[in-house]
């Protein structure tokens, strides 16, 4: 059975979607970064700095990150927030250095130095608190992704007007909601989204992550409604129109993890005039990564090396 590429996802945006997320926004921009910065000399080498990074995010919650430039710049550098999957460890980006961009590799609330305050673990992270937008694992796990461009934005060696956003899987919604919500972004990248079309998504695939929000609702028949309305303030569909900014994306039309009929979904509501789809037929949750790394690598120099 093929994919349908017209599916629509049932989300329906919620009316104070805008303003829920203003207010979290206000309370982000509130508190100050209180940033560490401090030279990891053991990862670092002849042709990059990396550092290791500490700063404060929603709820005062200390998160964490890699940071990497190239050695020696001759000017101010492009940059690209890299945001994570769900189940694995943010890595240390010294690849994208080796391509001319600062990098930070962000590690939201939950993520390896980023766990003393908040440890829903993995499975656990996704229905963490589901039953509530206000207090929602995501509501803070957005957050910290977008407090990574306030980082860039304070580095001199970055070009404030060339930052852009990459991630695959759980790395693929967020880069959707951090691009809908940074206009600072130019330039955007996600494969395989997830974190979009979630209500759809646990009824078209039977894989974690999706499966954990399938065993809430059997061990919590009666909160099916909340689940639903708590989602429609974090599915990526619902901050797809506000992306405005250039953009890629890329599904394997044989992903069992997150569906590829969410990411056709997901593609339709982009806002951006620029926007591209890229699939993968014969491919997984990976969605043509080896080939798509190319790709990936032409539309940054593209929209953010001037």
């Amino acid at each position: 059975m093929g994919v349908d590429r017209d599916y629509k996802c049932r989300v329906i945006k919620p009316d104070d979607f805008n303003e829920f997320w203003g207010l979290v926004i206000d309370e982000l921009a509130g508190i100050a970064l209180n940033i560490e910065c401090e030279e990891d000399k053991l990862r670092s080498d002849e042709n990059t700095t990396v550092y290791q990074v500490f700063f404060d995010s929603l709820d005062r919650v200390r998160v964490s990150g890699w940071y990497s430039v190239p050695n020696s710049p001759k000017e101010r550098l492009p940059a690209i927030l890299l945001v994570p999957g769900y189940q694995s460890d943010p890595p240390i980006p010294k690849d994208w250095s080796a391509k001319g961009y600062a990098c930070l590799s962000i590690n939201p609330r939950g993520k390896v130095r980023s766990r003393n305050q908040f440890d829903p673990g993995y499975p656990g992270l996704l229905t963490h608190r589901i039953v509530d937008r206000n207090t929602y694992s995501y509501r803070g796990f957005y957050a910290d992704a977008w407090r990574g461009v306030d980082f860039l934005l304070s580095r001199k060696e970055v070009d404030s007007d060339s930052i852009g956003v990459a991630g695959s899987s759980q790395g693929g919604g967020l880069t959707i909601t951090t691009s809908a919500m940074r206009k600072e972004i130019k330039a955007a990248s996600a494969g395989a989204p997830y974190l979009c079309g979630f209500m759809d998504a646990i009824e078209l695939t039977d894989t974690y992550p999706y499966q954990e929000i399938n065993d809430y609702l059997r061990t919590n028949p009666d909160s099916s409604e909340q689940v639903e309305n708590t989602l429609a303030y974090f599915d990526g569909i619902s901050f797809a129109d506000q992306i405005s900014c250039p953009i890629i994306i890329n599904l394997g039309l044989q992903d069992n993890v997150c569906p590829p009929e969410t990411g056709y979904s997901l593609f339709e509501a982009i806002g951006s005039n620029d926007k591209k789809l890229f699939e993968y037929d014969g491919h997984g949750h990976e969605a043509g990564r080896y080939v798509h790394s190319a790709i990936i690598d032409q539309f940054f120099d593209e929209h953010l090396k001037r």
